[in-house]
């Protein structure tokens, strides 16, 4: 067992056993290389990658190139969903050298932690054009032996090269509607108009783009726009991407059909995906939309929850050494799960038997004609049984630490599927989730990274206090339990003062508090996680009305202002950026709801309000008489319930509607322009 066997990381426990002599990142490890004088080896990688897995068997559980790695550097193994501080430098640097990135990630770095030399997945042999591994490592470190002036110079370049990026060129353009408009241009130009998705292979999701979409057909009513997200979503659902036997999402599509996935699940994904498939639903009530956000939100819950309420990181691509094993079928091994012939008929034409092996000579299962061509009861029946066939394999490695950041994520989404379809254990699970990432994952009032087996570790960054808000806020609205409000407003009032850089104007990925790094990393891009900064100016802004504060949305337009240009011009980058700008500049419908303390009333009004797709609105409510639930929200002050009942109070643009107790007026009042 070498240093890693003390970490809680299951990405860093399954290297515990190379005869590499790893250690994790930390002054030790910078110590020692220091001391003898010896570049460092960063290996950055993620559980469920798996490319990691293979260059481990091929490099790491090498006698022979382990002995060479132990000779000549000092080997540092990094879990990137811990530290995405680390990740993202480092990844900056080897894309600035290489043109590309990926996982996983080597890079060599001089004993103060500066970059001069990295690349991705090296081959134990030479192959494609890739030197062999053992040649790199001797070639490097004699380089860095007989050139060691040339190459940190190389490398201190470099870092004054990635530094420039801490401060963003302020913008010339106003942040108005145009840039919407402009950045829906841009988007459709990129539209694969027969499968969906944006671009070619290989296809990612990118839920944000089409939250984005979403948001845009409903403020121009452009039934283009409708289309174009319903044939992607369709097709991502019906393809190989989605798990046509135990619901959720893999991480991205091989091909440009959706039909070959890289097969890891990832929560980052099922969370925003379900949320968009639930907007969806709301907006255009397609039935389809709405199954997929329960079955990937009920696989959250069977197969990613903790009994304490938090969501695991993510599922292996790989079982048994090969990738993808536990998802695809051969017709032998269907027909006999199955066991009914007729039955067995059916499932070949829905799922795509008829059209032979797709993927290693098995059958990823997809969707491939119309789900109404074949009875549905048959369908539901032949996943129930098949589910349970594929229950007695050997199961993906599940990476179970328990990520503040991504919980938030797929918090937001369980709040707000309880609402919107009368799910009460889709409520539970996110309150039990959020009051487990807020007791077992802060210490000292300071909100942490990661948590596993009872131990909470590492500073939160940016992400992990923004998307926590943003569920904090989702939850409130769920439950008008005013606790989450003001839990909200804590990690906001944390924010700027820990992430806020006064004299750049803008926020950091890493505390005040936090340790020293080759430079202080600033990520603005959306890529499939959002960035920590465009989650932040939401809910900034969207605090600024709960709370009637102006700093809030003051702080909020000085970040989203400087990123004006490239929104519009790079906008597949900055889809939760783009989302931010839209709640910004429309109409924000404020909902206060009043009540009698025995609720009489409310679920109609509840009905109206969150069964619609309303993606710029607050809501806020109390019950009749009782102040501490009002306190500090000015959205209901001075709302009494009217004739006794319960009394809903829409206010758009500084100006109030009549209050109302007749839910179809308030459905009225909340359409009217909008």
């Amino acid at each position: 067992m070498n240093r890693l066997a003390r970490e809680t990381s299951p990405y860093l426990l399954q290297h515990k056993g190379n005869p590499v002599d790893w250690y994790p990142w930390g002054e030790e490890a910078f110590a020692r290389a220091k001391a003898e004088d010896k570049a460092i080896l960063l290996s950055v990688g993620y559980s469920a990658c798996h490319w990691c897995h293979v260059m481990e068997r091929e490099s790491f559980e090498d006698p022979e190139i382990a002995r060479l790695m132990n000779e000549l550097f000092v080997n540092v193994k990094v879990d990137r969903e811990e530290r995405p501080d680390v990740d993202q430098i480092y990844m900056q640097a080897v894309q600035a050298m290489t043109g590309h990135g990926g996982w996983p990630m080597t890079v060599f770095l001089a004993p103060d932690g500066v970059p001069f030399y990295g690349g991705t997945y090296f081959p134990p042999v030479e192959r494609h054009g890739m030197p062999a591994f053992p040649r790199l490592l001797q070639s490097v470190a004699e380089a860095y032996r007989s050139r060691k002036g040339d190459v940190l110079e190389s490398g201190r370049q470099l870092v004054a090269q990635m530094s420039q990026g801490e401060r963003l060129q302020g913008s010339a353009m106003l942040l108005t509607h145009e840039i919407l408009f402009t950045a829906f241009q841009g988007i459709s130009g990129q539209f694969d108009e027969r499968d969906g998705g944006i671009g070619s292979a290989p296809k990612f999701p990118q839920p944000m783009i089409w939250e984005f979409m979403l948001r845009f057909a409903r403020r121009t009513g452009n039934p283009l726009v409708v289309e174009m997200l319903k044939l992607t979503l369709r097709r991502m659902a019906r393809g190989g991407m989605y798990d046509q036997i135990g619901g959720g999402f893999h991480r991205y599509s091989v091909d440009g059909q959706w039909l070959v996935p890289h097969f890891e699940k990832m929560l980052y994904d099922n969370g925003q995906l379900a949320r968009l498939y639930l907007d969806t639903w709301l907006a255009t009530k397609d039935r389809e939309c709405r199954r997929v956000a329960e079955e990937t939100l009920d696989y959250i819950l069977r197969e990613m929850t903790h009994p304490l309420g938090g969501f695991y990181s993510s599922q292996d691509a790989d079982s048994e050494g090969e990738e993808g094993k536990f998802f695809v079928w051969t017709p032998e091994e269907m027909r006999e799960a199955l066991g009914d012939e007729e039955l067995a008929r059916a499932v070949s034409t829905y799922w795509g038997f008829e059209s032979g092996p797709n993927f290693e000579g098995k059958n990823i299962l997809f969707v491939s004609g119309e789900p109404e061509d074949v009875a549905p009861d048959a369908i539901a029946k032949a996943r129930r049984i098949l589910y349970e066939a594929r229950e007695r394999r050997i199961h993906p490695g599940r990476d179970d630490k328990v990520l503040a950041a991504w919980n938030g994520l797929a918090c937001r989404a369980f709040a707000e599927a309880g609402r919107a379809l009368g799910r009460p254990d889709y409520t539970e699970a996110a309150v039990k989730n959020i009051g487990f990432v807020l007791s077992a994952m802060r210490q000292d009032g300071r909100l942490l990274r990661s948590w596993k087996d009872g131990e909470a570790k590492l500073l939160g960054y940016l992400e992990d206090y923004a998307m926590v808000a943003d569920a904090c806020l989702a939850v409130y609205e769920a439950t008008f339990d005013l606790r989450w409000l003001k839990e909200a407003r804590v990690l906001v009032d944390e924010i700027l003062r820990l992430f806020w850089d006064k004299d750049r104007e803008a926020f950091f990925d890493t505390g005040a508090d936090h340790e020293r790094l080759v430079v202080r990393p600033r990520n603005l891009f959306d890529n499939a996680v959002p960035c920590g900064s465009s989650v932040t100016v939401e809910v900034l802004f969207r605090l600024a009305i709960f709370t009637g504060e102006a700093r809030y949305e003051w702080h909020a337009l000085r970040a989203l202002r400087p990123m004006a240009d490239l929104l519009a011009r790079h906008p597949t980058g900055f889809g939760r950026f783009l989302c931010a700008l839209d709640f910004h500049v429309s109409p924000v419908s404020e909902i206060a709801l009043v009540w009698p303390p025995g609720g009489d009333g409310l679920e109609p009004l509840l009905a109206q309000v969150f069964g619609r797709y309303l993606p710029n609105r607050v809501v806020v409510g109390a019950p009749d008489g009782d102040a501490a639930g009002r306190a500090g929200i000015p959205l209901l002050e001075s709302r009494p319930l009217a004739g006794g009942k319960a009394t809903a109070y829409v206010c758009r643009q500084y100006a109030c509607k009549s209050p109302t107790t007749d839910p179809d007026e308030l459905a009225r009042q909340l359409e009217e322009g909008v």
